[in-house]
């Protein structure tokens, strides 16, 4: 039997996204064998990112300082303009290296299920961004999901007053996908979506 604190430690991991209960004893006790390497790295790291962290007043993002590098980035495209959801899909997005302008998290989606109305997102620092002008394009870059779908339609009606051009991420087939696999609503979106062939 562990001791109440590794037992503390095991309880707080399992709790992480993807990790259940013997995934975390798991990592446990590989933390508690590799201690020099593994362990006490690991503290440090969580000990520097909780005492630096904070959220982006700008976008929305969460980094170590505030504006977040993204914001305070020069070289970053400001008149081009990505709405996500999450700061997940911030990251991801991000990782790709193809979007060389800024972002602007929402912090969730639209969802009458959850409650989640209008108010409870960064809607208004949104538009605020837009009203104060210098932004030329708005990515709307929402889930494929119904409650996506209905979060980026909410702001382009909130911003058909605005002079940006709005677009959204394709959907449809993926790379490498096979059309065996696909489901229906995935494959309908990539028939509408369809384009000539070059």
């Amino acid at each position: 039997m562990a001791s109440p604190e590794i037992e503390a430690l095991t309880q707080a991991l399992s709790r992480l996204p993807g990790l259940g209960p013997r995934s975390a004893r798991r990592a446990v006790l590989h933390l508690l064998k590799k201690r020099e390497t593994a362990l006490e790295p690991l503290l440090a790291a969580l000990g520097a990112v909780s005492d630096k962290l904070s959220t982006c007043s700008i976008c929305g993002n969460v980094d170590t300082s505030d504006p977040c590098g993204i914001c305070a980035d020069p070289r970053r495209e400001g008149r081009a303009l990505c709405v996500v959801e999450e700061v997940a899909d911030l990251w991801a997005l991000d990782r790709s290296r193809l979007f060389p302008g800024k972002f602007h998290v929402l912090g969730g989606r639209l969802s009458a299920l959850d409650g989640v109305r209008p108010e409870d997102l960064a809607i208004d620092s949104l538009i605020r961004r837009i009203a104060d002008g210098g932004i030329d394009e708005v990515v709307l870059a929402m889930n494929a999901t119904l409650e996506g779908q209905t979060t980026a339609h909410y702001i382009a009606e909130r911003l058909e007053q605005y002079p940006v051009r709005l677009t959204q991420l394709a959907h449809g087939l993926p790379v490498g996908g096979e059309l065996d696999y696909l489901d229906e609503g995935t494959l309908a979106q990539a028939l509408r979506a369809r384009r000539p062939v070059a």
